[in-house]
């Protein structure tokens, strides 16, 4: 059993704005004083959407971790890499292409949303197709448990675990392997091992879930064990054989939407963003000048909340005295549209102080980003050569 690892990573796109913030790098913060983390810049990724210009693909890469680290991403918790300098990634992803049939990539919902999306551009290409496969190669790689991830991506995660699962049924096949197993279950000691042949068949006849997380949980406590013997037993306690690839679970994450400046989603491609180190005089501009209610014409118009953009931020930023105060002088017009967006500037100006504080030392200072990155991209590649060197054996590529 592989101990608990999340994996998360974000296509290059420049600098960071307050939506990627909300919706994404506000958990990856959480998560790394919870687990260890390994977070990518998928740079191959948008090669498959990008591949006609790549030129912007580098500097948008070196943006985007000055803002990670900025937004309180902390190398000495979370490993930071970029995707293309383990060419591992690469590896595992042809190898499971040899065995990943067609349908499953065609029947992932986001290539034909995104076919539909992108329809200026021609996304018929090999590369496209085979995304959510290296998107599965980018997570098995480190035998990680969890993947953060939004409802919409949970497709993604069931794929990564149906490829995991047919790869361990083609390849995990020990010489011996109920042999071996049997050999370690008598290690658990005569009381143990009754107890865990009980289990297992509980769960392999009855079908019952709970004798196999009883199971587990008494393996996990056996401090007798090898990590081979470890893993067979889990194998063979599920009827299945070696474990190569760990299935992924989602973690599903709660991300607040944030709405841009015009009340749609903040997206660059709307054009409505702010981001996560802009000056400060642009950022009160852009607030100062967001639209409101139509109705509120005059100063002396009363309007209504839940027509307005700027009331959607306050859903974010304001707490409740706050937000019964923009509804009372908003109804009533006792309060003007400029009052109304002050405390929203004031919350953003307030939430941006540390990441423009945190990010100097790198503005200042490049090198220490690519040292974060070098050092990263060493401790992901140790655990990516692991599984490759498992990968390879179980395929009959080790040629030792």
């Amino acid at each position: 059993m592989y101990p608990d690892r999340v994996v998360s990573g974000m296509r290059p796109t420049g600098a960071m704005h307050l939506g990627h913030y909300h919706g994404a790098l506000k958990n990856w913060v959480k998560m790394q004083a919870e687990l260890p983390c390994l977070f990518f810049v998928a740079d191959w990724h948008a090669l498959t959407t990008h591949y006609d210009d790549p030129s912007i693909i580098e500097s948008s890469t070196w943006d985007m971790l000055v803002d990670w680290l900025a937004a309180g991403v902390d190398p000495s918790q979370a490993t930071l890499f970029i995707q293309s300098k383990v060419p591992e990634h690469a590896e595992l992803t042809l190898l499971l292409g040899m065995a990943t049939p067609l349908g499953w990539l065609e029947r992932v919902p986001t290539y034909k949303d995104q076919i539909e999306k992108l329809a200026h551009k021609d996304l018929t290409t090999y590369g496209f197709l085979g995304y959510p496969l290296m998107q599965a190669a980018d997570v098995l790689i480190y035998r990680a448990s969890l993947v953060p991830v939004g409802d919409d991506q949970v497709p993604h995660i069931e794929m990564m675990r149906e490829i995991a699962r047919r790869f361990n049924h083609l390849y995990g096949k020990e010489k011996g392997f109920e042999e071996k197993a049997q050999d370690a279950v008598k290690k658990l000691g005569s009381k143990r091992a009754k107890l865990y042949n009980e289990l297992r068949v509980a769960y392999q006849q009855d079908g019952k879930d709970d004798a196999l997380e009883q199971a587990k949980a008494m393996l996990d406590d056996a401090q007798n064990l090898s990590m081979i013997d470890r893993e067979r037993l889990f194998g063979y306690l599920e009827g299945s054989r070696k474990l190569i690839l760990v299935e992924p679970h989602a973690k599903l994450t709660v991300a607040s939407r944030l709405p841009g400046l015009d009340g749609q989603k903040m997206s660059k491609s709307y054009g409505n963003t702010i981001t996560l180190r802009e000056d400060k005089d642009s950022v009160t501009k852009k607030v100062r000048t967001m639209p409101t209610d139509p109705a509120r014409v005059r100063r002396t118009d009363p309007g209504d909340p839940e027509k307005c953009p700027v009331w959607q931020l306050h859903q974010v930023y304001s707490d409740d005295s706050i937000r019964e105060w923009v509804i009372k002088g908003c109804k009533s017009a006792g309060i003007g549209c400029l009052e109304c967006k002050q405390p929203v500037i004031d919350a953003i100006l307030k939430e941006q102080e540390p990441m423009r504080e945190r990010a100097q030392q790198y503005l200042d200072d490049p090198s220490l980003v690519r040292a974060i990155v070098a050092d990263g991209g060493d401790k992901a590649r140790k655990l990516a050569q692991e599984t490759m060197r498992d990968v390879r054996e179980a395929m009959g590529l080790s040629y030792s």
